[in-house]
């Protein structure tokens, strides 16, 4: 009971951590700039942040067992020229593309996570492999074209409900499914266990490769649920979308707190991540810097969150001790 109580009071603590930073950036942005604290400013936020959003949710679980999945901003590209030429070329119904293109993240997870398991290979080179061939078959589905999808996908981004659209609404429901499997669930326990210590999760009897597996698939289904959501936003299939989208993801993760050496991570906390990088990104562009100075910008801030995030596991290793 002292356990989970001392495990509430540190994620509080998180949270309120992430807060407080996203509540800073939002006060020197809307102090340095006149139009920050409009609504066409946090509308063009909440249009962004799904597919970052739905990404990085399946990249937690993957950096949580200690893994990394660079490959999904090409799954995303891939899933996105699949949907397309299920709509325009085949003429099926929206519900069968969106089935299609989720299928596509499936198999590409499916994949990762066999090779990675079977022939117990690094994630980065394994992912690193996929990268390029989802993005080659990309080019090949699309015939090297941006294909235009138009109303039959644009449904998708202007359905909304409370002034919020359906993409942001299902990013927020998929956070909330995320962090509940984490958390409350015996596969959440066990993966975290996994990246803890592996070999401890095996001697006490728990095969790690079925559920390592299942990690990957998660990953790849949702790289292809953010394709849905981005190529709604942009009514077409690009196969150059998705490019550097993976970095964004794991920026989103880390900043959110979670260990790149595994075993620790909140899928609320990624949420907060993408938040503050959809808002320094806004604001700085708002404040006339450049792409060179944004992606300074950004870059210093993840490193700086990832040392902060060293000192703070350092102190309370010390504390425990």
């Amino acid at each position: 009971m002292k356990h989970k109580i001392k495990n509430l009071h540190t994620a509080v603590k998180d949270y309120i951590g992430m807060l407080v930073a996203l509540t800073a950036l939002l006060a020197i942005f809307g102090l340095s700039t006149k139009n920050f604290f409009t609504f066409t400013t946090f509308r063009t936020i909440a249009n962004q942040i799904p597919a970052i959003t739905i990404m990085a949710v399946g990249m937690t679980f993957v950096l949580i067992i200690a893994g990394i999945d660079l490959s999904v901003g090409s799954v995303l590209a891939l899933s996105g020229a699949v949907l397309g030429v299920c709509i325009v070329n085949f003429k099926l119904p929206l519900p069968l593309a969106i089935i299609a293109c989720m299928g596509v993240g499936l198999i590409c997870g499916l994949i990762n996570g066999f090779i990675v398991i079977k022939w117990k290979l690094p994630s980065f080179i394994v992912t690193l492999g996929m990268l390029e061939v989802a993005r080659g078959a990309a080019y090949s589905v699309t015939g090297s074209r941006t294909m235009y999808i138009g109303p039959a996908v644009e449904v998708i981004t202007e359905t909304a409900a409370l002034g919020l659209s359906l993409p942001f609404i299902i990013a927020v429901v998929i956070v909330i499914a995320g962090q509940f499997i984490l958390a409350r669930t015996v596969f959440g326990r066990y993966i975290i266990a996994i990246g803890t210590n592996e070999e401890a999760v095996r001697l006490s009897g728990i095969e790690p490769g079925p559920l390592k597996l299942w990690v990957f698939i998660i990953c790849g289904v949702l790289a292809s649920v953010a394709a849905v959501m981005h190529t709604a936003r942009l009514s077409s299939a690009n196969p150059n979308e998705g490019l550097g989208m993976e970095l964004q993801a794991i920026a989103a993760v880390v900043i959110g707190g979670t260990s790149l050496m595994g075993g620790r991570g909140s899928v609320v906390s990624t949420f907060f991540g993408a938040l503050i990088i959809a808002v320094l990104g806004a604001g700085l562009a708002q404040m006339g810097a450049q792409e060179p100075t944004k992606r300074i910008i950004t870059g210093c801030v993840i490193v700086a969150a990832v040392i902060l995030d060293t000192y703070r596991h350092r102190l309370s290793s010390r504390k425990i001790t």
